[in-house]
């Protein structure tokens, strides 16, 4: 035989096909929002992912200030950074940081299991994360999709 039947399409930039989803965070426990959120705006859920290419869906999550943690993860679980002056280390909690600001903490969840790469930061620019059940992006026609539905 001397050629193939079949051909291993790679998406690229022009042909990647993005859509447009809202998840509902009400109730959900973070990480694993986070991680199936993460799996979306990487495009694996999609037969044609590829790996160095921007190739998943722009997602929309509200309602951030009701996402849950289990046990005691809202007082034990400590997020570190540094001002980048002597003694500068400051910690925060998740309730301290869900108080000040939900869509932040999220947006920090999912940062953590994306590529740590300039491919990693173009993605997270895919997600929109409002603290209330109001978006501003209706224009898209965004259409809402059930996380506990996908793997």
């Amino acid at each position: 035989m001397d050629t193939l039947s079949y051909k291993t399409i790679s998406a690229n930039k022009a042909t990647a096909q993005k859509e447009w989803v809202v998840v509902d965070a009400t109730e959900m426990v973070l990480g694993r929002m986070g991680s199936k959120v993460a799996k979306l705006l990487r495009g694996k859920y999609k037969p044609s992912f590829t790996p160095h290419v921007d190739c998943g869906d722009n997602v929309i999550i509200i309602n951030a200030e009701k996402v849950v943690l289990t046990g005691n993860k809202w007082t034990d679980r400590i997020y570190l950074r540094h001002t980048g002056h002597p003694g500068g280390q400051r910690e925060m909690t998740p309730a301290k940081m869900m108080a000040k600001d939900p869509e932040r903490l999220i947006k920090k969840v999912v940062k953590g299991m994306l590529p740590k790469n300039r491919l990693g930061a173009q993605i997270l620019s895919n997600l929109y994360v409002y603290a209330g059940p109001e978006h501003d992006k209706q224009a898209q026609q965004p259409k809402t999709i059930d996380l506990n539905a996908l793997k």
